[in-house]
């Protein structure tokens, strides 16, 4: 059987290259791109601390408080059954960034724009389900809606929070 099989060529080794092998940088000693890939460390010199204490620092706290503080005052409105003209825009603020921060948040491994557009559209499928849960169990509310939403969210974000210690055996 061995004889018949090295006979085919099926075990012996190829002794010469191929055009794309002969004519690769890797056989005259140059870097594969995973060798290339460093890994960035921040520097201990305080340019980067000078830059972030002028009027051009980072925003972006400030813009998430700002959205959470929008969003639950929506939610507010929604629940008090306010008559403000600024319960519709914000309840839906709320709708949509509430899920959408917990669906965020749990989806750290994924690029920052990957993560934005799967948070959106988890989102929206969120608050369909939602609605079409309700309507299929003939228990709508605008109420019930927001406060399933809500709950949803936390149970969503919550668990990214919460870590687990190995114990000892």
């Amino acid at each position: 059987m061995r004889t018949v099989v090295r006979h085919l060529g099926v075990l012996t080794p190829r002794l010469t290259l191929r055009d794309i092998e002969i004519w690769h940088p890797a056989r005259w000693g140059a870097k594969s791109p995973m060798q290339t890939i460093h890994i960035k460390r921040s520097s201990n010199d305080g340019d980067a601390e000078r830059a972030r204490q002028g009027p051009g620092r980072d925003l972006s706290p400030l813009l998430a408080g700002a959205a959470t503080a929008v969003g639950l005052f929506g939610a507010l409105l929604a629940l008090v059954d306010s008559g403000s003209p600024l319960r519709g825009p914000l309840t839906l603020f709320f709708l949509l960034a509430a899920p959408a921060t917990a669906i965020g948040a749990a989806l750290r491994g994924l690029e920052p724009f990957g993560r934005v557009l799967a948070a959106l559209a988890g989102s929206v499928v969120l608050n369909m389900l939602v609605a079409q849960g309700m309507l299929a169990v003939h228990r709508w509310s605008w109420r019930g809606g927001v406060i399933a939403v809500t709950v949803i969210s936390l149970l969503v974000f919550l668990p990214g929070f919460v870590t687990v210690k190995p114990t000892k055996t």
